[in-house]
């Protein structure tokens, strides 16, 4: 395997070239982190492998999660300990795996009441509820739960309500950039021989005269390719019955989506300095307050907070967060600080939507459980739906399993100790120093940006005004990690849009002459670019000033 940053087997139209001649043994459709992740089981097993994407890697689900490597502690409420236990197990394995990726966060429980005394019975069963993620595995990450008197838990969050707060506890997960892991694994899939490429919009299935699927046919940059594989995967997410749709002909209506959203606010209005869990009033649900981008001083640049969890019958290619969701998160937020967040505060908003399995007599997508589920139809295509984040990898060896048995081959999964590219080496940097943004981001790989800065010292320069991102990783992310648009490079290749969409609008016009030459464009398909960016922030803008009654 090659660890080199720049390295030609992630070139795309290399990618494009042998998705044309090759015949694979596994055929994966879908990009997200099930897709990619199933993509590097089947390649360091030995299976010749290829990946194809309709938009970008991430694009969908993947990048807009809750960033968090974690059990799931509400889990254990809905007597799903197996999973809460695969997913602490799964949680450790990332963090050896991707230390550069993966960091550990404490995250706290504060006790609000209304007059200053904690009920015995809540205080005790926040206490079991601790206790049995620490012997689910939590503890594994090196540190158990505490409780906190008032004074320490109010340290960690001074606005919160300070006649209200009664105690807290304090326990520890994990967190990662979702898409940036998610582009992670497929760069380390192609490492493994994987054929990887974004852009490749799955138009028809090829069967032979029993029925059973042998290819796919792709449409991308105004050409079709015919795709040859042995097995093909469908891990398309939410997209997994409109795949299915178009082999079985018909809609098999297996999936029930929940859209979750979240808000970005500046740090100085929460000034959290961990993840703080709130309760939602009147429902049963509670939200995560997570502060972002540590700057050298221990302050931060934004807190973002979510997310909701709601039924979804709109377009899936455009969920978005509503004006009735920003009222709910606010009005969750507001009850546990005292600052006062209104939206005209927010500076950035995300909705994604959850792949979750139908299941009978579930009256809230909440209840409905986070467990994956793989089937194989009449044509052979196997399809893995449902899970979370933070156990792509068990679903994806569970998939490639399936796959071995339909080629009847044996092969041993490598991936539970599998070190991810930037992985090898890797030093903790030190927190909020100039060197832990591209540290944690490209992990021992950073050599491949700094040696761009060391061309061209102008690319140390900050990529947009008041974000830690380098003009560098843009050039980068064109260069080395097939991002194709302004939105790949503003959105999931950085953050930018997710935690101050104004100020990207601002800086469009910058990125797009910045990258432009990389990708060919001539000043009218520049200008096209940046109109389609500033349509698309304008959209979500007017969104969030809509609500789902209108």
């Amino acid at each position: 395997m090659s660890s080199t940053a720049g390295d030609a087997r992630f070139d795309r139209q290399q990618m494009l070239q042998r998705l044309a001649d090759e015949t694979f043994d596994v055929l994966v459709v879908g990009g997200g982190i099930t897709g990619v992740g199933v993509a590097l089981d089947a390649a360091s097993r030995g299976l010749s492998t290829a990946l194809v994407e309709r938009d970008d890697f991430a694009s969908g689900t993947s990048s807009k999660s809750s960033k968090l490597i974690h059990g799931g502690l509400r889990y254990l409420q809905q007597g799903e300990v197996r999973l809460v236990y695969e997913a602490l197990h799964e949680r450790q394995r990332l963090r050896k795996n991707a230390p550069h990726l993966v960091s550990v966060l404490p995250f706290m429980i504060p006790i609000l009441t209304r007059d200053g005394v904690v009920s015995r019975r809540i205080a005790r069963l926040l206490g079991m509820s601790m206790w049995m993620y620490d012997l689910t595995g939590g503890w594994r990450i090196g540190k158990r739960h505490k409780r906190l008197d008032k004074d320490a838990a109010f340290t960690h969050l001074p606005t919160m309500p300070e006649s209200r707060l009664a105690s807290a506890y304090l326990y520890y997960d994990a967190t990662a950039d979702d898409a940036r892991l998610c582009l992670t694994v497929a760069r380390t899939a192609a490492a493994y021989g994987a054929t990887v490429a974004n852009g490749c919009r799955v138009v028809e299935f090829s069967k032979d005269d029993a029925g059973h699927a042998t290819g796919v046919i792709v449409e991308t940059d105004g050409n079709r390719i015919a795709v040859t594989a042995k097995v093909i995967v469908n891990a398309t997410g939410v997209w997994a019955d409109e795949v299915r749709a178009l082999a079985e002909r018909e809609h098999p209506d297996s999936l029930r989506p929940a859209k979750g959203v979240h808000l970005t606010v500046p740090w100085s209005k929460i000034r959290n300095d961990i993840a703080v869990v709130i309760p939602v009033p009147k429902d049963r649900r509670s939200l995560f307050v997570v502060p972002w981008g540590e700057l050298p001083d221990g302050t931060f640049r934004h807190t973002y907070v979510g997310t909701t969890d709601t039924d979804y019958d709109g377009d899936l290619d455009d969920p978005q967060c509503t004006k009735d969701d920003i009222d709910y998160v606010l009005k969750a937020l507001n009850a546990s600080i005292t600052t006062g967040i209104t939206a005209d505060d927010v500076t950035g908003t995300w909705a994604g939507l959850r792949p979750l399995v139908k299941q009978a007599g579930s009256a809230r997508t909440a209840d409905l459980s986070r467990r994956h589920s793989i089937t194989t139809d009449e044509a052979g295509i196997i399809s893995v739906t449902g899970g979370k984040l933070t156990t792509y990898r068990e679903m994806a060896e569970d998939t490639v399993d399936a796959a071995l048995e339909r080629l009847s081959r044996r092969a041993r999964c490598r991936t539970k100790k599998l070190p991810l590219l930037g992985a090898l080496g890797f030093r903790e940097p030190l927190p909020g120093s100039p060197q832990a943004h591209l540290a944690r981001r490209y992990g021992t790989e950073v050599a491949a940006v700094q040696s761009l800065i060391s061309a061209d010292p102008t690319l140390g320069d900050v990529l947009i005004d008041g974000l830690p991102y380098l003009r560098a990783e843009a050039v980068h992310a064109v260069r080395n990690e097939m991002a194709r648009s302004l939105d790949d490079v503003l959105s999931r290749r950085t953050r930018a849009r997710l935690f101050d969409r104004a100020a990207t609008v601002r800086a469009a016009a910058t990125v797009a002459a910045l990258i432009g030459p990389e990708l060919g464009w001539d000043d009218a398909q520049q200008r096209a670019e940046v109109d389609a960016y500033l349509a698309s922030c304008a959209h979500e803008d007017t969104a969030g000033q809509a609500s789902m009654a209108e």
